[in-house]
């Protein structure tokens, strides 16, 4: 269409929104589907932090606020970095957005221009390319194999830095393979960025307190102070608190930086909801007591997923150290043939195959940058894992 603008044929929607849609879309229809596409936990949200919103609301929080987020939750914000994190920040240093893709877009919307190159390790999370195509960015993508953990290795940071290169954005744990960072690793990535004082870091660390078998997390900023000043230390309330559906996202950096992602919130969404800010508080100041209990059943999860992916005849999982997906190969089906004759060419047919034969809905890893592997979210009931995994195992032993 014509009126449609140039920039959005770089781009396409979101495919884990995709397939969870698709999903719905089956259920609707009478089909017994189990989604494993969500990212998100099928906890509620603890009620704390929803009784801190009806308090809010009772009070008043329904009104405009500041664009850059409420004093209060920046004020919040400020303690989580300097106690979590030993990150010291000001709270003009802090900037809320409507989750963290919110302020994903934010940050390249203001420092992104045609050409700059983002670097983005993959499997990454579906957005970040998509987001830096959005504004004339170049995602220059370095694949992270399997045998290295999925992780960033140094020698191939290094050679992937250009004078063009604007962004580096790493993700531990990551979206979609649960890789982390441990500070060894993390040490070696900042060693090399200490050498390249153009580049700028992206750190989403959106699923900090995801992490099991006694992970230590930490951030780049934490581990090498030097690199503070050209860091943005990204966050949000989503995962950890089961608030997906408040979205409340934030980060904090450089004072120029975060003024010129606040200018673009003031003439965009202007600020997320004052009611979820409100929650946001509560949940960053309030008791968390209720993580480690829910650490403790996604490791559960984790590690029955693990077991029996491991189990089915072609696929092989990684056990991985955070957040809450695998990411299994599925390399041993390539080529097979399904009870009906079609032949399994990649993990997109894979997925689909999976979803017409058998009701499960997973992610193809195509979409993720890396293949042949597709992505479960486990954070869904144990007894629906279970089932699905027997699908999924059902379905392996059925090719030919």
């Amino acid at each position: 269409m014509p009126f449609i603008a140039d920039r959005l044929s770089a781009i396409k929607p979101s495919p884990t929104i995709a397939v969870t849609q698709k999903a719905a879309e089956l259920k609707a229809a009478g089909r017994d589907v189990i989604g494993l596409g969500a990212g998100e936990p099928d906890f509620d949200t603890p009620d704390n932090i929803k009784a801190a919103a009806k308090t809010a609301l009772d009070k008043g929080a329904t009104k405009y606020g500041p664009p850059a987020g409420t004093v209060e939750l920046r004020k919040a914000i400020v303690a989580k970095f300097k106690r979590e994190n030993g990150l010291d920040y000001t709270v003009d240093q802090v900037t809320v957005g409507v989750g963290g893709k919110g302020v994903i877009f934010n940050a390249f919307m203001a420092t992104i221009n045609p050409g700059d190159e983002v670097i983005v390790p993959a499997p990454y999370w579906v957005s970040y390319p998509d987001i830096a195509l959005m504004f004339g960015g170049v995602p220059k993508f370095i694949a992270c194999p399997e045998d290295k953990g999925f992780k960033l290795q140094a020698a191939d940071l290094e050679a992937a830095i250009t004078p063009k290169t604007k962004w580096l954005v790493l993700n531990s744990p990551s979206n979609p393979t649960g890789a982390a960072y441990s500070w060894d690793e993390m040490k070696a990535l900042t060693d090399v960025l200490v050498k390249h004082p153009h580049v700028w870091i992206m750190s989403d660390d959106m699923y900090e307190h995801l992490v099991y078998d006694g992970f230590k997390f930490c951030t780049p900023a934490q581990v090498e102070p030097s690199l503070y000043d050209r860091t943005l230390t990204m966050n949000g309330v989503s995962k950890a608190y089961a608030m997906t559906g408040w979205r409340v996202g934030y980060a904090a950096g450089p004072l120029p930086l975060i003024k010129a992602i606040n200018m673009i919130q003031s003439q965009s969404v202007t600020h997320t909801a004052t009611v979820s800010q409100a929650a946001a508080v509560e949940a960053l100041n309030g008791t968390q007591d209720f993580i480690p209990k829910n650490q403790e059943i996604f490791k559960a999860r984790r590690d029955l997923v693990v077991k029996l992916l491991n189990e089915c005849k072609g696929l092989t999982c990684r056990t991985p150290e955070g957040a809450f997906y695998v990411y299994p190969s599925c390399a041993g089906v390539i080529g097979k043939k399904t009870s009906d004759g079609k032949v399994i060419t990649s993990d997109g047919d894979f997925a689909t195959y999976l979803l017409e034969g058998e009701g499960v809905a997973v992610v193809q890893g195509e979409a993720f940058g890396l293949s042949p592997y597709f992505r479960i979210s486990y954070a869904t009931s144990t007894e629906a894992l279970q089932q699905a995994c027997e699908r999924i195992k059902r379905f392996c032993d059925s090719l030919s």
